[in-house]
């Protein structure tokens, strides 16, 4: 499989990157074992890039998986954090959980985040600085969905890495198009930042264009990987043979076809604080009658909501 080197870190990552949000909790729910299972064959099939998150809950089968394998793979993790203090709760986490000795890419998640956000968390990405300083951190990034964020990163010397969402219908790009995030990340990249992708399938809802998809994103010049989440063996094997060989077959996949996801609230559980709107980085939550629904239309089906809700009232289905 092909690899690139990640901008000016030094860091090579294969074209395809194992994205670890789908299996675990907040959306396909898998047990760790499972992961696990998922994880080792990625990783004996080619791949050596897994990107993952505070939030998704999935550091203990990557550290099953560290152990199951010859070669230690890149890993990139981020984190919600505002404070200085928080962000390095969550560096010490991903070192534990994972039991690594350092983290080659952790990015600030921010995937609503406005222009400001280097200043409202000023503390969260001073300490990234720090623990790169250190060792604990080989390289610092953004995690976005926004194109101003994405241009910003580009004049912001102590990034790294940026990993913005792109995909050809623009689905869960916020402040601006397609074309116009296409443009910051070819300002990225220009600037020396190693530029990875997310939701190339725009959460799963263009897995049956995915030669399409896949063909958009590939031709944007200068990027890294992109970060692909996987749930079964037939996906993990499809990907690599897809990454390695540009061998193009829908068939060999069912479970592209098979496996569909819709989230939904509980009315019945639901307390209408409105979290579940706040967190959603598609605004694809709103608010009726005292209720709150999600509009497929919209989702991205991160999951995200899954996770931060108080009363555990939103379910995949």
């Amino acid at each position: 499989m092909k690899k690139n080197v990640l901008g000016r870190t030094g860091i090579e990552v294969t074209e395809l990157c194992f994205g670890a949000l789908p299996m675990g909790p907040l959306q396909k729910n898998l047990s760790v074992e499972e992961c696990t299972e998922l994880l080792v064959a990625a990783l004996d099939g080619g791949i050596n890039f897994i990107d993952t998150a505070q939030v998704y809950r999935t550091y203990d089968p990557i550290r099953k998986a560290l152990k199951k394998v010859q070669n230690r793979p890149v890993i990139a993790t981020k984190s919600m954090a505002t404070s200085y203090e928080e962000m390095q709760k969550a560096v010490d986490e991903a070192l534990e959980a994972m039991d690594i000795a350092y983290i080659d890419i952790f990015h600030l998640h921010a995937p609503k985040a406005e222009t400001n956000v280097l200043e409202e968390r000023k503390g969260a990405f001073q300490c990234l600085l720090d623990n790169k300083e250190k060792g604990k951190i080989r390289a610092v990034g953004i995690s976005t969905h926004s194109v101003p964020v994405t241009a910003l990163a580009a004049e912001v010397e102590e990034i790294d890495v940026v990993f913005p969402i792109i995909n050809m219908y623009g689905r869960g790009i916020i402040q601006g198009t397609a074309d116009e995030m296409k443009d910051a990340i070819g300002v990225c990249i220009s600037k020396g930042k190693g530029v990875y992708f997310m939701k190339a399938l725009a959460g799963g809802s263009l897995v049956g264009h995915y030669h399409d998809a896949m063909s958009y994103v590939r031709s944007i010049p200068g990027y890294t990987s992109i970060a692909l989440g996987m749930v079964s063996l037939q996906e993990v094997a499809f990907n690599i043979k897809y990454f390695s060989t540009e061998t193009f077959n829908m068939d060999s996949l069912p479970t592209f076809k098979t496996f569909k996801k819709q989230f939904r609230i509980l009315h019945r559980q639901c307390k209408a604080c409105g979290t579940c709107m706040s967190i959603c980085p598609n605004e694809a939550i709103i608010e009726e009658g005292g209720k709150f629904y999600i509009q497929d239309q919209n989702c991205l089906q991160c999951g995200y909501c899954v996770g931060e809700c108080p009363e555990f009232a939103i379910r995949i289905i």
